[in-house]
């Protein structure tokens, strides 16, 4: 057949993809089987930066060409979060399966924002299973979103609109009479400011309510300051609690602030990145009461739950509330009764986003081979692992936990004085630096009360107490050299 000069991007020889994407699984499989093998994290090289600085290409180059370029120029230098020794942050560590179900969903290249076609039911039955792990309201609504700062977001827009005295959408904030707050306390993410300046109402009118010892919010004080808000005339918006802070893994008093907003008719949202999934966990069942109190919850699914980036989840009690802050249909959109747009559900209705990738796959894939009892397994393993890593630390006398150990983060430091915290706070950021220059092991840092903390977070489903030993042992090393 004459092709008349007409061009694609499919391959000319689909048997050099075929080799290729053979040749792509077995150096996915070494690498990910070896990975222990290598450093956590390596600096890159000022020559490999600069050869990132070159001018778009003009001309096609091998398949080959390009694969190699890559083993050479990319592989090597990960951020590390598939080393069973990074607890950097909180970031989790995907899977080889998961890999493949991107594979996968990459190929079909199916837009999520809606339409009568697979992805959007598999997306729908994810919704489902994740009311069902955190034993939230059947009837709520949900949306998979690139991760917690964008399901924070959503659920705040949810709260603004339903919270405002007209119609928001239309007339916008300068219509209100009065000013929203919203509360949190002062160990709240950063993406919950994000979405409150993104929304319009401003940083200014978060407030931040203090934490005890523990770094729980004080219920009390925030009683008190909705009582006096609500006196001088502002409108009390949302209360936004945490389920594990991503400073020290707090976890807020959830069914006593529940009591709170019922009793002011405040939103209940829930910062739930990676902390809510301690709830499948029957030890933690109880600590979590009131999860599933909150009208709107958002966590992550690629953090304790150890998926491929990105995916995240927001569940909101109120589905009508949800699809009426985000629901519109231009003519380009109407719904059918038949063909492609008779699907009920558009997820373009309850965000903001029309485009969307086939990220449900990986979660659909990744459920169905381990089961929910391995998560909830896993899960507590990393929570075993973070209080076997806290009595290392309070066996030894050269170290010192800066926070309670809730969840699965760990705050210390190395004892360098025992009068000068200027002296301990300079080490540590040093003996933080050397871990991850040497490729030991890569985690985090924080201040707590003033002190520079090593922050360790264990969402890695590679972790082994092992990995924990050869983590202090090698921080002792290090301390007790720059000690002298």
């Amino acid at each position: 057949m004459k092709n008349n000069g007409e061009i694609s991007l499919d391959p000319n020889n689909w048997d050099e993809i075929r080799k290729l994407g053979y040749q792509s699984i077995d150096l996915m499989i070494e690498y990910l089987s070896n990975i222990e093998q290598n450093k956590v994290w390596k600096p890159i090289p000022p020559k490999t930066k600069e050869y990132f600085s070159s001018s778009i290409p003009l001309k096609p180059q091998s398949t080959n060409e390009i694969f190699d370029d890559f083993i050479n120029n990319i592989l090597p230098y990960p951020s590390g979060n598939i080393h069973p020794r990074f607890w950097g942050f909180v970031k989790g560590t995907g899977t080889p399966t998961g890999a493949i179900a991107e594979l996968l969903a990459t190929t079909m290249n199916s837009n999520t924002g809606g339409g009568e076609h697979i992805a959007n039911y598999v997306e729908l039955q994810i919704i489902e299973w994740a009311k069902e792990m955190l034993n939230f309201d059947k009837k709520a609504s949900g949306l998979i979103t690139s991760g917690c700062s964008m399901a924070n977001l959503t659920g705040l827009a949810v709260a603004r609109n339903v919270m405002s005295n007209n119609d928001i959408r239309k007339e916008g904030l300068r219509s209100m009479s009065q000013d929203f707050v919203i509360y949190g306390s002062d160990q709240i993410h950063s993406s919950i400011k994000k979405s409150i300046e993104t929304l319009g109402i401003g940083s200014n009118n978060i407030t931040l309510i203090p934490t005890n010892d523990k770094f729980e919010m004080d219920v009390e004080n925030l009683e008190k300051t909705i009582q006096d808000d609500i006196s001088n005339g502002k409108i009390p918006m949302a209360v936004v609690a945490n389920a594990g802070t991503v400073n020290t893994g707090a976890i807020d008093p959830l069914n006593k602030i529940a009591e709170i907003t019922k009793k002011y008719k405040i939103w209940y949202h829930i910062d739930g990145a990676f902390g809510a999934l301690a709830k499948i966990v029957p030890e933690y069942d109880d600590i979590m009461f009131g999860l599933e109190l909150a009208d709107s919850i958002a966590f992550d699914m690629h953090k304790w739950m150890y998926m491929p980036y990105e995916i995240g989840l927001i569940l909101v009690k109120d589905p009508i509330a949800h699809k009426l802050t985000f629901t519109l249909r231009p003519d380009y959109l109407s719904e059918e009764t038949r063909g492609f747009s008779s699907f009920k559900n558009w997820a373009t209705e309850y965000g903001i986003e029309l485009s969307r990738g086939f990220r449900s796959l990986k979660a659909w894939f990744l459920i169905k081979e381990h089961g929910f009892k391995k998560y909830q397994l896993l899960i507590h393993q990393n929570i075993k692992q973070a209080r076997y890593l806290g009595t290392l630390i309070e066996a030894s006398d050269q170290l010192e936990i800066l926070a309670p150990i809730a969840l699965n983060i760990v705050c210390f430091r190395f004892i360098f004085s025992n009068k000068d915290d200027a002296i301990n706070d300079s080490l540590n950021k040093e003996v933080l630096l050397r871990i991850q220059e040497e490729g030991i092991a890569l985690f985090s840092s924080t201040i707590l009360n003033n002190k520079y903390a090593l922050r360790v977070a264990i969402t890695n489903h590679r972790t082994k107490m092992s990995d924990i030993d050869l983590t202090i042992s090698k921080i002792l090393e290090i301390g007790n050299t720059l000690k002298k």
